[in-house]
């Protein structure tokens, strides 16, 4: 109860003597525990968005009360837009599939240091791919004239091979929650599109967590952050770059499935593997967002777009496909 009362501001008991309250706070680093302890003491409590809380463009002071009113006014004038609080078993999931992302990103680190220190003692590989097997194999041969560089490089590999190691973990973890029967059915179905495996379909499935609350595709594809910027005014219509205002895991997992795209127009024998114990309709919206999607890609080419530009317009219109296929979930897997 403590800890309530200090994120709220005031005591709990003493605000509820006069009647029912409704508690309202933005989304921070904290979590849902706040909100999760609220409401079990039978109290209304609504999260907030803070990226989608109005600002005058003169206010320019800032306390903790002002802060607290100002939520007060645009929560009873409807103003502000509340967060899905997901349950303790997706988040436990969601979680595991960001912990995952986590050890990519200190095996690319250690990759790094390992690269740059070779780099400064003067070799640098170049035989074929860096971090392959051949690659691995001439590592292992590197023998340095001081022990203390010998020493350094060791202790770098090692922390390499650490890396490596916990990752191989992570992905087998993943592998087992995708097989649970909450997520079997939604992950083989994601998995009919061209670029999405296992790891992106349940990525997207995570951290979406229930695709039905978006209305309808452009919806879903706002929270991507994909869709583009816009500053028009009468007759003069101005769009920029994307926003990028929203979840960017699953974005990250878009743009990674569009490069896909690219290649030939063709299903690969995995892929159509994949497609068999799937709805015809399932399978139908993936051939039309295949066929759909590599056409886009060298239209956008063919009209000197830059790639990037062209892989973000094909990772826009996946995300329609994802929700569209979304929307044939089980009503248990999407609950």
């Amino acid at each position: 109860m403590e800890y309530c009362t200090t994120v709220v501001g005031l005591d709990v008991h003493k605000a509820t003597v006069k009647g029912p309250v409704e508690f309202v706070y933005e989304a921070g680093p904290c979590g849902y525990q706040t909100h999760r302890q609220i409401a079990q003491l039978g109290h209304k409590c609504v999260l907030i968005a803070p990226g989608l809380i109005p600002v005058r463009p003169t206010d320019h002071v800032k306390t903790d009360r002002r802060d607290a009113e100002k939520l007060a006014r645009l929560y009873r004038a409807g103003e502000l837009t509340e967060i899905r609080i997901p349950t303790r078993e997706e988040e436990a999931a969601r979680d595991l599939v960001r912990m995952r992302e986590d050890g990519l990103a200190d095996r690319l680190r250690a990759r790094h240091r390992l690269a740059k220190f070779l780099l400064r003692q003067g070799r640098v590989y170049r035989e074929t791919k860096s971090w392959g097997l051949a690659h691995r194999a001439w590592l292992r041969t590197q023998k340095f004239e001081w022990a203390t560089l010998q020493q350094t490089f060791e202790g770098y590999m090692r922390a390499l091979d650490d890396a490596d190691a916990r990752l191989q973990s992570f992905d087998q973890q993943l592998q087992d929650l995708a097989q649970q029967e909450a997520y079997r059915t939604p992950v083989s179905y994601l998995r009919c599109l061209k670029g999405i495996d296992i790891l992106s379909a349940l990525t997207l499935i995570v951290e979406a967590q229930d695709f039905r609350r978006f209305e309808r595709a452009a919806s879903f594809m706002c929270f991507t952050g994909l869709v583009s910027s816009e500053y028009s005014s009468g007759e003069k219509v101005r769009r920029g770059a994307i926003t990028k205002a929203g979840n960017t895991h699953i974005r990250r997992i878009l743009v990674e499935a569009a490069w896909s795209n690219r290649n030939g127009n063709v299903a690969s024998p995995e892929l159509l593997g994949r497609r068999k114990a799937c709805p015809v309709e399932v399978v139908r919206i993936a051939q039309k967002a295949q066929q759909r999607l590599h056409r886009k890609y060298w239209r956008m080419i063919s009209r000197s777009k830059p790639h990037s530009v062209a892989v973000a317009a094909v990772a826009r219109e996946l995300a329609g496909f994802v929700w569209s296929i979304a929307q044939r979930f089980p009503v248990a897997a999407t609950a």
